[in-house]
């Protein structure tokens, strides 16, 4: 009995180190509002406009593990929605820039992700954890979107297109880049969105010049693992308002 009393003692003990576990699987439950928009609008990024200043913003600056602190790569994001789509913003800082050079940016552009990024993963379904999307931009506005299913056999379908529209505009003197995305739902075959309604999703930066060893990654769901942006159990919460 002694002993069954100790190791109950140990289990409870080291539960604030553990990941423990929500409702539906998942193992955070930090969070974002995205606030409806007036009207729709095509993305021009330019953030001074009036819905974003109303907007509710998170901002990150630490390693997908969340064990490192990257300043210079610090990260703000927010969301809006409508009836048709939902749009996000992101406000990246960075050093050195880090993109495929002379290429076209009106085609898509698979591993993207090898060079500076702002990411998108969304879960419109979250009782199908293992169903999502991803949307990447780049500084130079080259992008890829994908239907991702994980498991036994994982998915990651560039073929798929969403029609999603983006914008993008670097501040050399304030070295930041911002960049403006439009998801129209009907592409993830999302249920209406009203006042209530949450996903689940995540928000990365890949930043960063030389080999993955010498890049930075972010993530705002962290990710204690600290292997693969690919972790859907991590993702947070998106709460939509008014």
């Amino acid at each position: 009995m002694t002993r069954l009393i100790c190791v109950l003692f140990w289990v409870f003990a080291t539960l604030p180190a553990r990941a423990q576990q929500t409702d539906g699987g998942y193992f955070t439950e930090i969070s974002v509002e995205s606030r409806r928009a007036p009207a729709d609008f095509a993305p021009d990024a330019n953030l001074n406009k009036k819905v974003w200043k109303r907007a509710s913003w998170v901002r990150f600056s630490h390693s997908m593990s969340g064990e490192l602190d990257y300043p210079v790569q610090a990260t703000r994001v927010a969301s809006v929605w409508t009836a048709t789509s939902v749009y996000f913003a992101f406000v990246c800082k960075y050093d050195k820039l880090n993109v495929f050079p002379g290429e076209d940016a009106q085609k898509e552009r698979w591993e993207l992700w090898n060079r500076d990024v702002a990411e998108v993963f969304l879960n419109p379904q979250p009782d199908r954890i293992l169903h999502y999307y991803e949307f990447e931009v780049a500084p130079t506005n080259q992008w890829i979107d994908l239907e991702i299913t994980r498991g036994e056999k994982p998915n990651h379908d560039a073929s798929w297109n969403s029609g999603f529209s983006h914008a993008v505009h670097v501040d050399e003197k304030k070295h930041l880049w911002m960049v403006e995305m439009r998801i129209p739902l009907r592409a993830m075959g999302a249920p209406e969105i009203k006042p209530g309604t949450k996903w689940r999703g995540n928000f990365f930066r890949a930043a960063g010049q030389g080999q993955d060893a010498q890049r930075k990654f972010l993530a705002w769901s962290t990710i204690p693992e600290g292997t693969t942006f690919h972790a859907p159990s991590r993702f947070g919460m998106i709460r939509f308002v008014d």
